[in-house]
């Protein structure tokens, strides 16, 4: 639970209407009793996650993403527990106290703040050396690349020294121990030299989270050194996977898309033409969170990637991601230029954004990426670029979409819809009719071991958290030496424990279970939907059956790891046997 008491983090989540706080973000629908929504954790474009009230909890009923409100904030938002705490406690007007953290705790706490504060003076120091004498070949650098004073200043744009220690004195002078220096990343050390600046004599462009706090640095080099280009490394702060650069700026645009780049300089042009979507991912490939991040933003996603051949390569790396997170992808021809930077400088924004109206399909992207494999005058390697060509088409769900694109591939490369239509079809055939990138279904019928067993207990689980009158009811059955599974047994130990102090609140469960693993096992048993039954007589009778498998499995559990010649154990599991016989469940 962090350093929050559980009193503190339950008056929070009671002043924290899940229904309220999710619809801050996404946009529910009202469903019967309940609400639904577009997943934001997964790629999906219908209704798939359940948001109950009554319960203040959430789950997907396709990728298993579910929790508490906090669980919530915490995912959305890429932040911690305490961290979302702080943000419910903002929102409902509560004030947190400061006293109650561990010393560990509170040490990653103020660890954290102390870089970002660090983070805070560098930025500042590196934005005054630009306008020293000494920064004037960087200053140049910048208003030769047509950057404007405005935008140097909004992008907080500066200077690392020559010298490789101006940072290190400023920041020592300012009482900053070499322990927090190596830890904020702007400093590295060697036996020879000591302490000494990692940024030096670079253009310096601060990294900043969506709440523009620096949280790191990029340096581009004055010089030939190598690397051309360096970031800071991951700290406390700063995760290069989980941030993107510009997006403290982009998430303002009202831009129907956003422009995903390479490079910074590719960004702070677009910024400058008017083109304020545009973000880029930080020195490495574009990941899985970030293209969640982007999905909070937008839905549609414009690559401006390099037209070399490795900017290729990243963009058709980038694609799949995307359309995975439920982002449509487009991609921008800037030949006869590189990059976004220089397309601007050499043609201008009304150019730029001809490129953008225009904007190629990724679908036809990768096509003719997947071209370059085949020689198309060969009949035979035509061939197999279309066998490979239907396999993609078969990525697309069945339906209008699916046809739409059999029908432009069809005309594109001058084939009859119904032939490509029915090379599709056989494709399908021959790969079990699913996408390839699809994982092989287990044979109807069939679970996996581990799987077997919890399923009972976990939706009897779910019967028990609806309501403190099902649990009340159900417990005159069933006791949680009962559950085989751990997760299970804890989890009715810790509601009957509420009942019994009168605060039933099965959200709160999540505040025990702090692996991730068990958190998805435990949402996706209080999220389940339970059966839809016709009434009393027959929730009575699908009830009784539940209880009756869980008790077998606990019987047969017990049977199996008593020990040799343990008569007291062998008297309860016949006694246990007998009580079965008689179960008559009742709601009553």
């Amino acid at each position: 639970m962090g350093f929050y008491s559980q009193e503190l983090v339950e008056e929070i989540r009671s002043r924290s209407d899940i229904v309220d706080v999710i619809s801050g973000y996404i946009k529910l629908q009202r469903k019967g009793s309940g609400y639904v929504c577009v997943c934001p954790f997964h790629n999906d474009h219908n209704p798939s996650m359940n948001v109950n009230r009554p319960r203040q909890m959430y789950y997907c009923f396709s990728c298993g993403a579910g929790g508490d409100v906090f669980r919530f904030v915490m995912d959305y938002e890429n932040l911690s527990f305490p961290e979302a705490v702080k943000v419910l406690a903002d929102r409902a007007g509560i004030a947190l106290p400061e006293r109650e953290e561990s010393r560990e705790e509170r040490e990653q706490r103020d660890l954290k703040d102390r870089i970002l504060e660090v983070n805070k003076l560098a930025a500042q120091f590196y934005y005054y050396m630009l306008r020293q004498p000494e920064g004037r070949q960087a200053h140049e650098y910048l208003t030769g690349r047509g950057l404007s004073q405005e935008t140097i200043r909004s992008f907080g744009l500066g200077c690392s020294g020559k010298r490789g220690n101006e940072l290190y004195q400023y920041l020592k002078s300012k009482g900053y121990p070499d322990s927090l220096l190596k830890e904020s990343g702007l400093m590295n050390a060697d036996e020879k030299r000591g302490m000494y600046d990692r940024f030096w004599n670079r253009v310096m462009f601060p990294i900043m989270d969506t709440r523009s706090r620096v949280i790191g640095f990029g340096g581009r080099v004055m010089g030939d050194a190598k690397p051309k280009y360096l970031n800071s490394p991951e700290t406390r702060a700063f995760d290069k996977s989980r941030n993107l650069y510009g997006l403290h700026l982009a998430k303002a645009s009202r831009k129907p898309n956003m422009i995903l780049c390479e490079g910074y300089m590719d960004v702070i042009a677009l910024h400058q033409a008017g083109f304020n979507q545009a973000v880029a991912s930080l020195g490495t490939a574009f990941t899985q969170q970030q293209s969640v991040i982007l999905k909070r933003y937008t839905n549609e996603v414009l690559l401006t990637y390099d037209s070399d051949d490795a900017g290729v390569r990243a963009a058709a790396r980038a694609i799949p991601i995307l359309k995975d997170a439920g982002l449509r992808a487009r991609v921008i021809n800037m030949e006869p230029y590189k990059d976004p930077d220089e397309f601007i400088r050499a043609l201008g924004a009304e150019e730029f954004q001809k490129r953008i109206d225009s904007a190629e399909s990724s679908f036809f992207f990768e096509l003719r990426i997947l071209e370059r494999n085949y020689d198309l005058k060969d009949p035979e390697s035509k061939t197999a670029f279309f066998r490979e060509v239907s396999g993609k088409l078969l990525e697309f769900e069945a339906g209008i979409e699916r046809n739409n694109y059999i029908e432009a591939t069809a005309a594109r490369y001058h084939l009859s819809t119904e032939q490509l239509r029915k090379l599709v079809s056989q494709t399908g055939e021959r790969l079990g009719g699913m996408p390839r990138a699809a994982a092989p279904k287990p044979p109807p019928g069939r679970k996996k071991p581990d799987d077997m067993e919890p399923a009972a207990q976990r939706l009897l689980l779910g019967w028990m958290s609806a309501d403190e009158k099902h649990f009340r009811s159900i417990s005159r059955y069933v006791e949680p030496e009962d559950f085989t599974d751990p997760l299970c047994r804890k989890a009715v130990e810790l509601l009957k424990e509420q009942t019994e102090a009168g605060m039933f609140q099965p959200a709160s469960l999540y505040q025990y279970f702090t692996e991730e693993e068990d958190q998805k096992k435990l949402s996706a048993a209080l999220g389940a939907q339970l059966p839809s039954l016709g009434g009393r007589t027959e929730e009575e009778k699908a009830l009784q059956e539940t209880i009756l498998r869980v008790k077998q499995q606990s019987i047969a559990w017990q049977t199996e790891n008593m020990e040799p010649g343990d008569m007291d154990t062998l008297m309860k599991i016949v006694r246990k046997r007998r009580e079965i016989e008689k179960l008559h469940i009742s709601l009553d």
